[in-house]
């Protein structure tokens, strides 16, 4: 796997699907930096209706939780992943892309709330499918100032032409 060694957010851009085979096992894009704050966390858990106290009540999170603060549900750092794959690549010339699943999901490390948080965006598979490709994608979320990530998954798309 190719990672590049800036810090610097930036995006490789596609012009057709083709131009992706050249990139399996290259990393495609590193986000800038979101903000992983209460309001969204609140919102996570009003529309999963996941409402533990770890995520919302920050008096009893300061008493009883290892983290001393509320964090982030996994899920929502996970649902994240769409968001930092808009801002590492972009194919063009596609008339659909969509969402096929995922292979592999882990939370190495807790979001806590207020925390900054991005995405680092490796192509890690791709095969040719009838008027498209099929292809994976390593997504490393990682946390400033922490040396294990939020999460790390492999995504995996569909591109039609």
């Amino acid at each position: 796997m190719e990672l590049q060694k800036t810090q610097e957010a930036y995006k490789t851009l596609f012009e057709t699907i083709s131009e992706m085979e050249s990139y399996v096992g290259k990393e495609l894009g590193l986000t800038d930096w979101y903000t992983m704050d209460q309001e969204r966390i609140n919102t996570f858990a009003t529309a999963t209706e996941d409402l533990q106290w770890i995520h919302l009540d920050k008096d009893r999170c300061k008493k009883e939780s290892p983290y001393k603060q509320p964090i982030a549900h996994g899920f929502l750092i996970l649902s994240m992943s769409s968001k930092m794959m808009f801002d590492s690549y972009e194919l063009k010339n596609v008339s659909m892309a969509i969402n096929y699943g995922l292979d592999k999901v882990r939370f190495p490390n807790a979001t806590p709330a207020g925390s900054r948080f991005r995405g680092r965006v490796v192509l890690a598979e791709l095969s040719k499918i009838p008027k498209g490709v099929k292809y994976k994608l390593n997504i490393v979320i990682e946390l400033e100032g922490q040396e294990k990530p939020a999460c790390v998954a492999e995504f995996i798309a569909l591109a039609y032409t």
